[in-house]
């Protein structure tokens, strides 16, 4: 398999990104405190969120363009979250609404250091089904990203894109290791994060794990390792990018976003190395912003990074 995609044409290229969706509500506190507590914010934002999202918004903002494909209740959320969706440049031709719904909704308390407490409510009740599917635009697609918040979804997509030979990338964070054995094996870029790749492979250690998985993999298979970088398998041994240091505030969506850059990256032409560090300027750059996804970097401030950082060594 060749793991470096070349560029088909100068036309921004274009994603299909599959999971799940919420309503978010971020606050900024200087410290979570144990219970029973009362803590004031320090800031306050309200944005659609979901791994696939930020991935879709992060290769939208870096020079791509994304369409997503999820699910959402048939109330005021649901609209709400749409129009956001679309005001930001998403294309939501995807997004279904699905009868007698809530829309999932989460409240993210962030503190002064980057770490978060999530409480996120889904209505158990919505339908699971990916029937609706629109799979034949995936044969318009040159990319497809999907997660582990909705299986279905997910699997309908990823056995689509390879009937279609489309390249296809499962974001493996943590999930049910049923679900990760489910999806992993139909991807060609498997994307774990440490803890994902941990629960999947059953070992302790990234390296360890990666040497398991990789070897039995039929294409790439890496894991996003946060402040200490991207490491992934290649013919038989670890191969490694370290993240640029930056002072860290909010690191939601940050896997996230490096999921969208890398994907973008490697449509682009670059090789596995050179992706990874873009992708980890790009993740980097995120965590030195609050609001989630919405702190993505631009393209320029990665390139200025990346240059700064990488080539300049």
């Amino acid at each position: 398999m060749h793991l470096a995609i070349a560029t088909k044409d100068e036309k921004r290229k274009r994603m299909i990104a599959v999971g799940a969706i919420c309503s978010a509500t971020i606050f900024r506190v200087d410290s979570i405190p144990p219970p029973p507590a009362k803590v004031l914010p320090t800031e306050r934002c309200q944005v659609v969120d979901g791994m696939a999202i930020s991935a879709a918004y992060a290769f939208s903002k870096l020079g791509g363009s994304a369409q997503i494909w999820s699910r959402i209740g048939d109330d005021r959320l649901g609209e709400a979250a749409r129009e956001a969706l679309l005001e930001e440049g998403i294309d939501t031709a995807g997004l279904h609404t699905v009868s007698g719904s809530a829309t999932s909704q989460v409240a993210v308390i962030v503190d002064k250091h980057g770490d978060r407490l999530v409480v996120p409510f889904h209505d158990q009740q919505v339908d699971k089904s990916a029937h609706w599917l629109p799979l034949d635009e995936i044969a318009r697609a040159d990319f497809v990203h999907c997660e582990t918040r909705w299986v279905e979804g997910a699997e309908a997509a990823l056995r689509e894109a390879r009937l279609r030979h489309v390249p296809c990338m499962i974001d493996g964070d943590v999930a049910p290791v049923e679900s990760l054995r489910r999806l992993v094996p139909l991807a060609d870029y498997a994307v774990f994060s440490d803890a994902g790749l941990l629960i999947y492979a059953g070992c302790d250690d990234v390296a360890s794990a990666l040497l398991k998985v990789g070897s039995a993999h039929r294409g790439h298979v890496g894991a996003s390792c946060g402040a200490s970088g991207y490491s992934w398998y290649e013919k038989g041994e670890i191969r490694h990018v370290k993240a640029p240091l930056v002072k860290v505030v909010d690191t939601l969506a940050a896997g996230d976003v490096f999921h969208g850059a890398f994907a973008l990256a490697l449509l682009e032409g670059k090789c596995i190395e050179d992706a990874a560090r873009f992708a980890c300027v790009a993740a980097s750059l995120k965590c030195t912003k609050f609001g989630g996804r919405l702190g993505c970097p631009t393209r320029a401030e990665v390139d200025q990074v990346v240059a700064a950082t990488y080539l300049a060594a």
